[in-house]
């Protein structure tokens, strides 16, 4: 009897061994599915995200076509507004003297003011403040809203006045700078804006308000005289720059003294059959709040790349379980992925991604990923910033091809912004791929450098332009 019951102890036992081993197998191979299935829509979504160098040239070779035919006629024919801006100069470097500027953006504007001391001599006395917008301000009238901007700007210049003698007795040009684009309002806006700084015993008059775009051109011009186009690569994106008035049939009324005209491109709403757009693209901008616009900008920006990280996370999560059995909610909202934290984990270079492995807790909740799983998040993170990077690249391409310079002379772009300024990886593959379009002989012919004084610095160099030179 003993003998029977260690014989069924051991049958038992030995059953016991082969199930565990046999549910051991089975997740080992529904993990290796899992996974399998990760790489499966990975290597998908890296193939239609491709952006080999022909098609990077097809790109840049669009913009140009875009560019031409938005330049020829006033008549909406194509997707870029190629704005014209009525700026009657830009800086040369030989301006001196303290100058004021202001840029408004969405929900504060920056004030600032410092001393240009001409050709080779360093910017000093720069003073910058940054100042919120109160919401009752920001629901008011635009005559209000610059009323208040007024009163805080006659603020800053009473701390930090001009006791120059160059110029204490003229007035001034304010330079003005805004993050949205400039149009047909503008001459109401100046309107509007001379009448508050007038309200305020202010001795500035703005003669010309441009976006941030034209600003940052305008201060590598101060410092480069090559410098023909700025381009912002943040939050949104757009490009500008400097053309001949020959080349621009549409101008009305005489041509500058300069025979340059500053043009901003609206280059966000630029599209073309080349873009490599993927299902996640589309249903982003099917879903978005201007479905059809604005293709370049939600292939580029800041705003839009750490959504299309999470639709592609969504998907392994759903039909890979990348993040375990059930889907993580958090990740199921909307733009809850910002840049800084996309790049955050992109640029992790730690054991086992333990960088990725917080952001995934601290912006979606996720308590639980596996190494491999944080390993996929890199790789989409890479896949889109490179694809983003790289039709920048083609976008700057293209504008210098506009111009005829690529073979013949040398052009420096300056570029601001936080994608360009705070995210490592982005800025490589951007110079990269200018590289690989230009290939080694031409390549030193476009300079790709950082925008001059920071963000709103080109409000500065504006002023000082449009004061000294004598057909302002």
């Amino acid at each position: 009897m003993r003998k029977e019951v260690v014989v069924v102890a051991a049958v038992s036992t030995a059953a016991t061994i082969a199930a565990v081993a046999a549910l051991v197998r089975q997740r080992r191979r529904r993990k290796e599915q899992r996974w399998k299935q990760t790489q499966t829509i990975l290597r998908k979504f890296a193939r239609e995200c491709a952006t080999p160098v022909p098609r990077l040239w097809q790109v840049a070779n669009a913009l140009v076509s875009e560019m031409q035919a938005s330049l020829a006629s006033n008549e909406t024919t194509t997707d870029l507004n190629m704005l014209l801006s009525y700026l009657a100069s830009l800086p040369n470097g030989e301006e001196k003297g303290l100058y004021y500027g202001i840029n408004l953006r969405a929900t504060d504007f920056l004030i600032l003011c410092a001393r240009l001391g001409g050709k080779n001599e360093p910017i000093s006395d720069l003073h910058r403040e940054e100042i919120s917008i109160p919401s009752d301000v920001m629901c008011g009238t635009s005559q209000e809203l610059f009323d208040y901007i007024a009163g805080e700007f006659a603020k800053f210049v009473n701390a930090h006045p001009d006791n120059g003698n160059d110029t204490s007795a003229k007035e001034k040009k304010l330079g003005y700078t805004w993050s949205h684009s400039v149009d047909q309002v503008e001459e109401t806006l100046v309107t509007n804006i001379n009448q508050a700084l007038a309200k305020h015993d202010l001795n500035m008059r703005v003669y010309a308000l441009v976006d941030d775009t034209i600003g940052s051109l305008a201060g590598g011009r101060f410092y480069n005289r090559d410098c023909v186009a700025a381009v912002t690569l943040g939050t949104g994106t757009n490009a500008a720059y400097v053309e001949s008035s020959q080349a621009v049939p549409k101008w009305q009324g005489p041509s500058p003294k300069s025979g340059e005209i500053v043009i901003s491109t609206e280059w966000g709403n630029f599209s073309s059959s080349s873009f490599p757009v993927t299902e996640f693209d589309a249903s982003l901008d099917a879903e978005s709040l201007n479905p059809g616009s604005m293709i370049f900008e939600k292939l580029v920006s800041g705003m839009y790349l750490g959504e299309i990280v999470r639709r592609v996370l969504l998907r392994m999560a759903k039909e890979a379980d990348l993040f375990g059995d059930t889907v993580p909610p958090k990740l199921m909202m909307p733009y809850l992925l910002r840049p800084p934290d996309m790049a955050t984990m992109h640029q992790d270079t730690s054991e086992d991604h333990e960088l990725v492995r917080e952001k995934l807790e601290e912006v979606f909740g996720i308590t639980d990923s596996t190494p491999k799983a944080r390993e996929a998040v890199v790789e989409v993170c890479d896949i889109v910033t490179e694809r983003a990077a790289r039709l920048a690249a083609a976008g700057i391409v293209g504008i210098i091809k506009k111009l005829g310079r690529i073979e013949l002379k040398k052009s420096v772009v300056n570029v601001e912004g936080g994608l360009y300024e705070h995210y490592r990886i982005f800025r490589n593959y951007l110079h990269s791929s200018v590289w690989e379009m230009l290939g080694n002989e031409l390549s030193d012919n476009v300079i790709v450098e950082p925008s001059h004084g920071g963000s709103g610095a080109g409000a500065l160099f504006l002023a000082a332009s449009q004061t000294q030179n004598p057909e302002s």
